[in-house]
Formats: C-alpha cells, sequence, structure tokens
C-alpha cells in the first residue's frame, strides 16, 4: 500500500466566530443536501487540520472555498493570507467570485492578484426533482451568457475554474469545456452520485465517462462516500474506482473534502480507503494519485 507522500487538494477552514458562513449556522437552516450538519459546527483552523492529518504524510493542501458571505468574496482570501502556513498547509486556494454579476470581473482580478490563488470555484449542483439536495439556485447556469463571460476572464489571469455539479449538470458542463478549451475545469466530489437508485447511479457513471471524454477537464476523487445513506466498502469503491478508471492517474486526484467528509468518516480513514483500493495500482499510478497530479496541477 501507498506509503509515500500526500498533497491533499480539496479541504476547508472557517472560524464559526467570524459569521461568514451562513450555511453552517443554525439560524439558517444549513445545506440539506449533506444531512445534519451539527459535526462540522465548530471552528476548523491550521491546528485542526494538522492534528487530523498526523502520521498520513499529508506534505502540501489546496484549500477550496467554503461558501463564505456572498458579497465579500475577497474577504476569504485575505483571511487565508493571515493564517499559519505551517506543513504545506493552504499552499494554494481555489477562492470565489460573483459569477455572471457586474462584480464579477473585478473580484476575480483581485483573486488573481493573491499568489497562493489558483483557480475559482463554481456552484452548479442543481437537483430538479429534490429542492431540498440544491446547492445552486437554479438550473442551465453553465449556459448562461454573463456567467461564461467571467468564466471565459479566467484564462487572462492564467486561473483554473474548479466546480460542483450533480449528473443533472453533465450537457453544460461539456458544452462550457467545449467553448473554452484552454480553460482547466477541475471537477469536485467525484461528480456527485447524488441519486443512489439504479437508475441514478447509472446516470453517475454515464455522466463520469462524458467527463473524462473532455480532455480539459479533471475529477477530484473526494468525499467518495457523500450522498450515501449507507456506505459500505463496495460502494465506495464502486465510486472511486470507476472515477480512477475513466479518468486515469494523470487527471484524477485522490482528496479528502476534509472536515466535511467527517460526516461520515476520519480523516485516517479516508486515507485508508484510497489505499486500500488503490493497493493493486503500479507504484508510478499511486504516487500519481496520491501526490504527483495534484502538485502538477496546483503548480505546488
Amino acid at each position: 500500500m501507498y506509503t509515500g507522500p500526500i498533497v491533499d487538494p480539496h479541504f476547508h477552514f472557517w472560524d464559526l466566530g467570524m459569521r461568514k458562513h451562513p450555511w453552517l449556522l443554525p439560524s439558517e437552516g444549513g445545506v440539506q443536501a449533506l444531512g445534519g450538519l451539527d459535526k462540522l459546527r465548530h471552528d476548523h483552523l491550521p491546528v485542526d487540520y494538522l492534528a487530523s492529518a498526523a502520521g498520513q504524510n499529508v506534505v502540501a493542501t489546496v484549500h477550496i472555498e467554503a461558501l463564505w458571505e456572498f458579497g465579500d468574496e475577497i474577504g476569504e482570501t485575505l483571511w487565508l493570507e493571515s493564517l499559519d502556513k505551517t506543513g504545506g498547509l493552504a499552499a494554494r486556494y481555489i477562492a470565489a467570485a460573483p459569477f455572471g454579476t457586474p462584480r464579477a470581473a473585478e473580484v476575480i482580478a483581485q483573486q488573481a492578484a493573491v499568489k497562493r490563488v489558483a483557480g475559482i470555484r463554481a456552484v452548479l449542483s442543481y437537483h430538479p426533482h429534490e429542492p431540498a439536495r440544491n446547492f445552486a439556485p437554479r438550473d442551465g447556469i453553465a449556459y448562461e451568457p454573463a456567467f461564461r463571460a467571467d468564466v471565459a476572464r479566467l484564462i487572462g489571469h492564467g486561473l483554473m475554474l474548479e466546480l460542483m455539479m450533480y449528473p443533472y449538470q453533465l450537457a453544460g458542463v461539456l458544452d462550457l469545456a467545449r467553448a473554452l478549451p484552454d480553460l482547466r475545469i477541475v471537477v469536485n466530489h467525484c461528480a456527485s452520485p447524488i441519486d443512489r437508485d439504479p437508475a441514478g447511479l447509472q446516470r453517475w457513471r454515464d455522466s463520469v465517462r462524458a467527463l473524462a471524454d473532455q480532455p480539459n477537464i479533471l475529477l477530484k476523487v473526494s468525499n467518495i462516500g457523500a450522498y450515501d445513506p449507507t456506505p459500505t466498502e463496495q460502494s465506495v469503491t464502486g465510486v472511486a474506482l470507476h472515477c480512477i478508471n475513466s479518468f486515469g492517474p494523470e487527471r484524477a486526484m485522490l482528496a479528502t473534502d476534509w472536515p466535511v467528509s467527517g460526516l461520515h468518516s476520519t480523516f485516517a480513514g479516508l486515507y485508508d480507503e484510497f489505499r486500500r483500493i488503490t493497493a493493486s495500482f503500479s507504484a508510478a499510478d499511486q504516487r500519481a494519485l496520491f501526490h504527483d497530479t495534484a502538485k502538477r496541477v496546483y503548480a505546488i
């Protein structure tokens, strides 16, 4: 099993005392797609991540915007700049910007001026039949001209696009990727197998294969037990291997989504699963999945 260095390309910090993460406040109802959030309602700061990751040989991490308060997107980045970076923590950031609004161009430029910012994330996840599972306010955002114009600005700034999506957003994401072939797009969380019935899982499998056919799209194999009410060794293995086999180790990255993935696992448990799932892979492929691909993609 893999014993080498690890780059974790997907994790979050928050300080609830700042009240900058409305989705984590009980008064706001939280994000229902994730289920109960009580286990997440505590500060998650550098000391907390280091404690969770102890013994795992994590040498660098990429911080992903954590749904910071809308209208103050640069505030999260400036706050990150003030935090301790011991142990390669938050070596790079994926920041936020209000795509499709009059403020977007200015915010993107502000984010790009910060050396650690590698890209901007868009949240497109919308379920047409279950509103409680929506992260995005509406479907079809990837087709909207104002959104696309702002996403295209990333290319000139040397930034990538990260995004959350459900299989229902597949057509829009593919169309966007084809329209902007010079834009690197990183899809989060295994492209979200949100529907766990046989038809839903087949829809997801088809979606992952279609995304993999687009050369400028990469995939994070992150939070592999998410959306599964009863995750088992077999089910999480199936999700992870379908992603890795579709994208290959040069375009897939193993990531934690910590501490959100703590809703159903421990930090050590996540990497135990990754090591078990990839135990039969070649040493080179293991190193790519755990370290090399993320290091290259995020220029760490």
